[in-house]
């Protein structure tokens, strides 16, 4: 007896309250993805380059700067027409591939930084056997393992939304996730919600708890050395929990918002997703670059030009 009308496109925008000013918003949102595209290009170039860099620790980083590589062109791609061209409408297919790579890569991330994590318990615990145990072939069965993970639990999310009927006009931030879009539907979302829950305990939720129980582990090996040695183990894992705060910390974020904080002002919402989105990709870069010297060495051999 009612009737609605059913959306073709979502409108986008870019952050609430500053729309006229967004050409020059796009001055720091493109510097920002020009340091996370060159710099995890640069990881990735280095690694690749240099022979003696193909190793467990740094296949993992070549991973890892895959990853955070992805998610900065799952969402280039919007904030530049949203920011630059003022281009304010996505349509649903480009919406959905949209989130389910934003989504794919953010959780290869995730796994990628547990693998990190039992790597450098594996180099503390058992370091005589460690190069026999984390051999290369095994360490592309894990990177082959986290991709096939991802993408079987990520896969229903875009099905699931694609038989739901949207009809509310609600402004998505200039990227697409799956939280914002589980606000526009004129149907149930239970389903969605609870795969969606899914989703995050069983990816994030279970690397997370991976990467502790490795660190209680690698608290219990270290207090057994010497002083010296055990300085020295803590700060091969010093960039690695860098890179677990940065990738976490924004993510667990978004979430309280979207879950408990839906009285906030729209304004939050948007910039709780471009940290979770920019920081990682960014910041990642810049701290294996400083606390690993061969991939600063690697970086700087590219940097200097060759007379």
């Amino acid at each position: 007896n009612s009737s609605f009308l059913r959306l073709s496109t979502f409108p986008l925008t870019g952050i609430p309250g500053l729309e006229s000013g967004n050409l020059w918003l796009a001055i720091p949102f493109c510097c920002m993805y020009v340091i996370s595209i060159l710099g995890n290009s640069a990881i990735l170039f280095v690694i690749e380059a240099e022979r003696s860099l193909h190793e467990s620790m740094y296949l993992f980083l070549r991973m890892l700067a895959i990853a955070e590589l992805g998610v900065s062109l799952s969402t280039l791609p919007t904030v530049l027409s949203v920011l630059l061209f003022d281009s304010w409408e996505i349509r649903f297919v480009a919406c959905f591939t949209q989130m389910f790579f934003i989504h794919c890569f953010s959780i290869l991330d995730s796994g990628v930084l547990w693998a990190m994590a039992f790597e450098c318990f594996m180099a503390i615990y058992n370091p005589l056997q460690y190069s026999s145990i984390l051999t290369n072939p095994r360490i592309d069965v894990i990177g082959l393992g986290l991709t096939v993970r991802t993408i079987s639990v990520l896969l229903p999310l875009p099905i699931l939304l694609k038989k739901l009927s949207f009809c509310r006009s609600h402004m998505l931030a200039h990227s697409c996730l799956h939280p914002n879009l589980l606000q526009l539907p004129c149907a149930d979302i239970k389903v969605n919600s609870m795969y969606g829950l899914f989703v995050i305990l069983a990816t994030f939720g279970l690397d997370l708890l991976s990467i502790i129980l490795s660190y209680v582990m690698i608290i219990k090996t270290v207090l057994s050395i010497s002083k010296e040695e055990y300085l020295k183990a803590l700060n091969t894992c010093i960039s690695h929990i860098c890179a677990v705060l940065i990738h976490y910390i924004p993510m667990i974020g978004l979430s309280m918002v979207y879950r408990f904080g839906k009285p906030a002002s729209p304004l939050i919402h948007v910039l709780m997703a471009n940290i979770y989105l920019l920081a990682h990709p960014v910041l990642n870069p810049i701290i294996h670059s400083i606390k690993t010297k061969q991939i600063c060495k690697g970086i700087h051999k590219l940097l200097t030009p060759r007379r």
